[in-house]
């Protein structure tokens, strides 16, 4: 990862917008954030949106070939990487009516750090328990705030030092832009 390129696990900036999978391969499944909500892309369809106001509770990520293998949600090596790679799934709750969704995306062919896995399903999760979900939809705001949690250590790992990562970022991140 060099200093101009900020990649924070699955998510990544392509084109000028930010997506969690690899949309650069022909045929693969991936997630844009854009201003009106999360677009699942699907080889050969026009994809499905997800508007930001359906969310209602955290955004969790899960590895694996199928969205119901949630077992393979924290499978990482001993050197800190994800350890699966056959793909992953955005899991969320939606409202109106209520639903689970999953979206799919597959994977990169670099690795990702657990760390950075984890560090953005932390952003997911806290934008969504305070309602600032359409900040996704503003690839200065996500770049700012992606660039401020990747790089850290892959190590010490707790539930507290991903919140206090993820509120540094927030505040780094400043306002969305004009």
């Amino acid at each position: 990862m060099g200093q101009d390129r900020v990649t924070l696990g699955p998510l990544e900036l392509t084109d000028g917008r930010w997506r969690v999978g690899d949309a650069t391969r022909p045929d693969t499944h991936w997630v844009e954030f854009r201003p009106e909500g999360l677009h699942q892309h699907e080889p050969d369809s026009e994809g499905q949106l997800v508007p930001w106001s359906r969310i209602m509770n955290g955004i969790r990520i899960t590895w694996g070939k199928h969205p119901w293998d949630t077992n393979n949600r924290g499978l990482y090596t001993l050197r800190g990487m994800v350890a699966r790679r056959e793909g992953g799934w955005l899991h969320m709750t939606l409202r109106h009516p209520y639903e689970d969704r999953q979206l799919r995306f597959d994977q990169h062919t670099r690795p990702y750090r657990a760390v950075d896995a984890l560090r953005l399903e932390a952003l997911l999760r806290q934008l969504t328990d305070e309602g600032k979900l359409q900040l996704l939809g503003d690839p200065d705001w996500v770049g700012r705030a992606a660039a401020h949690l990747a790089g850290g250590e892959n190590r010490r790992i707790t539930s507290r030092s991903l919140r206090q990562a993820v509120a540094e970022a927030l505040a780094a991140a400043g306002p969305v832009s004009p």
